[in-house]
């Protein structure tokens, strides 16, 4: 299959469509994250370099999204607020006129159309490839494991332990990266925030919430906790950081 790399610094018209398929892509409630809400449609115009689509032809088959920033501390103190951190500390840099030396892996989604088609290693080269392009030296990535959902009780940590009987991670983007010759750092237990009312929940989810606990929810990588009490639905997101050197 042909295929190429294109910014949306270069082909902006497919922001729509992408938008479209990140929608289709990913649980409701992931789009309600507090910093996300502030920050995240400001990429396209401030990083748009940084922001791309693998296409064959006008057709998506990636989404890749980053952001430059800089961080020279040892990699064991990366932050416990992981993709949130991430992108706010992005634009506090650039605001600031602050020298980035690093990349930060975003979200990676791709098309229902063409996964299992191998596209997702070609989407941590092409975002590899980003960071070389502006001489940043590494490319940091609060990844967000596939089969997590699956497991929502089970803490991080165990997770991050399981593999396979060849001895490669169970998790397949986990693994994917660890192919790719990406190492784990270390696990951001509060990645995401997502905070709503219960009701916000129950029509992000279709649940029906009737007392105060925490809940299982479909693709949520932990649990939710519903307070009636605050009428407050409360989601912290762990992601494991992961390192790629350029």
């Amino acid at each position: 299959m042909n295929y190429k790399l294109v910014t949306a610094k270069e082909r902006i018209d497919l922001l729509e469509e992408a938008d479209k398929i990140s929608m289709e892509v990913w649980p409701e409630f992931m789009m309600h994250d507090e910093i996300a809400n502030k920050y995240f449609s400001k990429l396209y115009k401030v990083f748009p370099e940084y922001q791309f689509w693998l296409i064959n032809e006008n057709n998506i088959i990636g989404i890749g999204n980053s952001i430059p920033l800089k961080f020279s501390d040892d990699l064991k103190n990366l932050p416990e607020k992981g993709w949130d951190w991430a992108l706010s500390k992005g634009f506090e840099d650039n605001e600031k006129d602050v020298k980035p030396n690093l990349l930060c892996g975003l979200v990676i989604t791709i098309n229902p159309k063409y996964q299992g088609k191998g596209f997702s290693t070609k989407m941590i080269k092409s975002m590899v490839n980003v960071g070389k392009k502006y001489g940043l030296n590494s490319l940091l990535i609060p990844v967000r494991p596939t089969l997590k959902p699956n497991y929502p009780t089970l803490s991080m940590k165990k997770y991050i332990e399981k593999k396979r009987d060849d001895g490669l991670l169970f998790d397949p983007w986990l693994r994917v990266h660890q192919k790719f010759g990406g190492e784990i750092v270390k696990i951001c237990h509060k990645a995401m925030k997502i905070k709503g009312t219960i009701s916000d929940w129950e029509q992000w989810t279709g649940m029906d919430f009737e007392e105060s606990g925490d809940f299982i929810i479909p693709g949520a990588l932990d649990t939710v906790k519903i307070d009636f009490e605050k009428d407050e639905g409360l989601y912290i997101e762990p992601n494991v950081w992961i390192h790629h050197k350029l």
